[in-house]
């Protein structure tokens, strides 16, 4: 029986933003995706901040991470590509989303759920001297660094007496109890919209924690260190907080969809006035049943936002959403203490709290213990060995796709050596070098399965894993042609990937100074990528060269491989992630630029790990090496999951191909050695009193670069310590 992932794409549906709607869509749809439909959502962070427990942050009840929507683990749940932008226009006519730094993304239907922002730019200052509370994560991070190292006796301004304002200012309160915090309210009255018992036990408790508000105090402007009130009013203020507005995305305006004050106008279908588009959470207008801006809102249209967005892609009728009247507001009052807000009933203690604690914990328990769907079994009669080969991990995309040293060796080994004289050398080195009149022409390709769903990140990535041979030997890359493997799918779906896939590849080959001149397509199973390319140089920088007393230079991070090893299984934090994927799609062509004129020896780090690629160093150059384990440099996280028994599917390949070859110390670190990069950093030897210039000058052209070990004499051996 076949199973969806089997099945042909058709339609592209496409989440624009990662609020509380579409964080719950993403988990709907990993229980029960629509045959032929490829998901994208896209947010300019990896993980978004929910609001029920933002207050408690403040305080610092919740560590950071408790509040976080993990979208890259949603993402690999539902089976969706997570694009890292912000979407700044739609292009309705044809059907595309502008997201500055890539290609438009294309989309069938789209549905808006990007918050709102409490930023008022029209005031002097404020965009300068305010944090506004919304978006959450920036102002987490700004209150967080805030919190963590403050002034003494610290003043803090909140702008705005509703609600959350006041909450916030209580929790800022708890959180600093040294601090003055001051609520300052346009109108003559703070809490308007509590019931008289709720608005009371919130004066009271602001009272209790020394909270000062301040009402028919409108705001003018700001300035370092202090607010302009209205009539000529000035107050101080080391930190002020921005709650007074509901400010919607101005690029909205430009779609010419139906909005209201800003906001985007949805029927009782959540459809805007374009049938494609739907809207949900902070930015949609109910214009059948008008609500406040409430995350319990955005969590109720969830189910319906996922059945209409079915029906809508599947051709059937679409369901109404009514929400309810009212909720009730369980709202914190600093410490583990809260108050409700219905039925004007004073409710009050902390017996609240912690009915407010449950709910918010029972939402993020269903956005982060998603369930691991189960492999189909295998045939009852098989081939002996099935086992042994598919082991206990998904094979992983990249270079931790390969084929093992071991086993490449033995199936190089009889290959014959070249016969022509324009060919200078064969396989061993980075790349083939060709004899081009009075220079070198390197030749070289690399091919990999896909390990992102983002085509455009896919194409950047694996572009520059492509060159990286070529910037290894110090050659200018110089001509590239593509083999692109798609997944069956409609014509229009695969033109879509391919146009981003070449378009982000191109790019990547212009910066370089070569160009993509054309390629090959084909249908299969899965998405691979791979280039062949050219590069032109005057002398080849090989691998046979490093002399002993020669320093190792390592220009980029290992660890690539573990993170993504973790993240098939859902295991890797987003932004851990998302770190990994901004390494692999830095150039190592300024790093070539500086150590090529000075390195004796030179190689990338890519499929056979740190480890591997120095053995083969070692073995082109006859000596041996030495690397201190501290000083490489390692991913953020990468370590964490290597020691909770995360792995790449090429590393047991990679430590048989290095052993009785070298010795380290056990643990998780020294098993990164072995850990299959793509898109690695290069790898020199270079002369040891050049060391300290060449690392600041690949430092302040942005690498992550450090001094790794030294070469040593002898036959080729690793020692690590």
């Amino acid at each position: 029986m076949r199973q969806d992932a089997d099945l042909p794409l058709t339609r592209d549906l496409v989440l624009i933003g990662g609020g509380h709607s579409h964080a719950l869509v993403l988990r709907m749809w990993g229980m029960k995706p629509l045959a032929g439909v490829r998901l994208t959502v896209i947010n300019p962070l990896p993980s978004a901040a929910y609001s029920g427990m933002l207050p408690g942050h403040v305080a610092g009840h919740y560590a950071r991470q408790e509040l976080q929507l993990d979208l890259v683990r949603l993402a690999r749940h539902a089976g969706a590509r997570l694009v890292l932008g912000r979407a700044t226009g739609i292009d309705r006519a044809r059907k595309l989303i502008e997201v500055p730094g890539r290609a438009p993304i294309a989309y069938d239907v789209a549905s808006l759920d990007i918050g709102i922002t409490s930023e008022m730019p029209q005031l002097p200052g404020f965009s300068e001297h305010v944090t506004p509370a919304k978006p959450l994560d920036a102002f987490a991070d700004a209150w967080e660094a805030f919190a963590t190292d403050p002034p003494p006796e610290p003043r803090i301004a909140v702008v705005g007496g509703g609600v959350a304002g006041v909450e916030l200012a209580m929790a800022c309160a708890h959180r600093l109890p040294q601090a003055r915090v001051t609520v300052y309210e346009a109108a003559r009255e703070a809490l308007r919209l509590l019931g008289s018992g709720a608005r009371g036990a919130m004066l009271r408790h602001c009272a209790r924690l020394g909270v000062r508000i301040e009402t028919g105090a409108a705001l003018a402007g700001a300035e370092a260190g202090q607010l302009l009130l209205e009539g000529g009013k000035t107050a101080r203020a080391d930190f002020v907080i921005g709650t007074g507005a509901t400010k919607p995305a101005d690029w909205l305006e430009r779609t010419e969809l139906d909005l209201t004050d800003g906001f985007v106008t949805v029927g009782p279908t959540l459809q805007s006035s374009d049938p494609a588009i739907f809207a949900s959470g902070d930015i949609a207008h109910l214009s059948h049943a008008p609500r406040p801006k409430a995350g319990v809102y955005a969590v109720r249209a969830a189910k319906p936002l996922f059945r209409n967005l079915r029906a809508a892609l599947s051709g059937r009728p679409l369901t109404r959403f009514q929400p309810q009247r009212d909720y009730l507001k369980l709202i914190s009052t600093g410490g583990k203490h809260a108050v409700a807000d219905k039925w004007s009933l004073p409710l009050d203690g902390e017996w609240l709290w912690r009915w407010k604690d449950r709910i918010d914990r029972k939402f993020m328990a269903k956005v982060h213990d998603l369930p691991i769907m189960a492999p189909p079994p295998l045939p009852r009669e098989r081939a002996q060995g099935l086992e042994e080969v598919l082991g206990t991990k998904p094979m992983c995309g990249g270079c931790g796709a390969k084929l093992g040293g071991v086993a490449l060796r033995e199936a190089l080994a009889g290959l014959p050596a070249p016969t022509r004289p324009d060919v200078l050398s064969g396989p061993g080195d980075d790349a083939a070098v060709l004899a081009c009149g009075p220079r070198k022409q390197v030749f070289t390709t690399d091919h990999v399965r896909a390990f992102t769903e983002d085509p455009w990140v896919l194409g950047r990535i694996v572009a520059l894993h492509a060159m990286s041979d070529a910037w290894a030997m110090g050659a200018a890359p110089q001509a590239a042609l593509a083999q692109v493997t798609l997944p069956r799918q409609s014509e229009e779906l695969g033109a879509r990937a391919l146009s981003e896939m070449l378009g982000a590849a191109a790019e990547a080959f212009r910066e370089a100074g070569a160009d993509l001149v054309g390629g090959h397509t084909s249908m299969g199973a899965e998405l691979s990528l791979g280039f062949t390319v050219t590069g032109l140089c005057d002398d080849p920088l090989g691998q046979d060269g490093a002399q002993p007393g020669d320093r190792l230079i390592l220009t980029k991070p290992i660890g690539a491989g573990v993170i993504l090893a973790a993240e098939m299984l859902g295991a890797a934090p987003g932004a851990t992630v998302a770190k990994a994927l901004e390494m692999m799609a830095r150039s190592s062509g300024p790093a070539s630029a500086i150590l090529a004129p000075h390195a004796h020896a030179m190689t990338d780090v890519t499929g056979f790990g740190l480890a591997g690629h120095l053995l083969g160093l070692c073995e082109a150059s006859a000596v041996s090496a030495r690397l201190d384990l501290a000083a490489i440099p390692v991913l953020e996280g990468a370590e964490k999951l290597a020691a909770a028994g995360h792995h790449s599917s090429l590393l047991p390949q990679n430590i048989a191909n290095c052993a009785g070859r070298m010795t380290a110390p056990p643990g998780p670190r020294s098993e990164i050695l072995h850990d299959p990069q793509t898109s690695g950093g290069l790898l020199a030897a270079v002369p040891a009193e050049k060391v300290e210039k060449i690392l600041a000058s690949l430092r302040a052209a942005g690498y992550e670069a450090a001094a790794i070990g030294a070469i040593e004499p002898g036959p080729a051996f690793l020692r690590v310590s």
